[in-house]
């Protein structure tokens, strides 16, 4: 009985363990990734154009990338 409880306890700790072991991207699955129709913003125009409403909105050089803004607080 003891051996089957420790054999039982050892399968799910290995299953366990195993199952993270894949997690990632891998190099053959990058192309597919890569593609244009996977970025977040497919349009460069749209992307730019929101950078630009949020840098106003912060009224500093950089917004995000930089600390503080434009309402005084750091």
């Amino acid at each position: 009985m003891k051996n089957k409880n420790l054999l039982f306890t050892a399968t799910c700790f290995a299953l366990l363990l195993s199952g993270c072991s894949s997690l990632g991207v891998e190099p053959w699955e990058r192309d597919i990734l890569a593609k244009k129709e996977m970025a977040l913003t497919a349009s460069p125009i749209d992307a730019a154009l929101d950078d630009h409403i949020y840098f106003s909105k912060e009224a500093s050089s950089g917004g995000k990338s930089f600390g503080g803004g434009g309402c005084g607080c750091n």
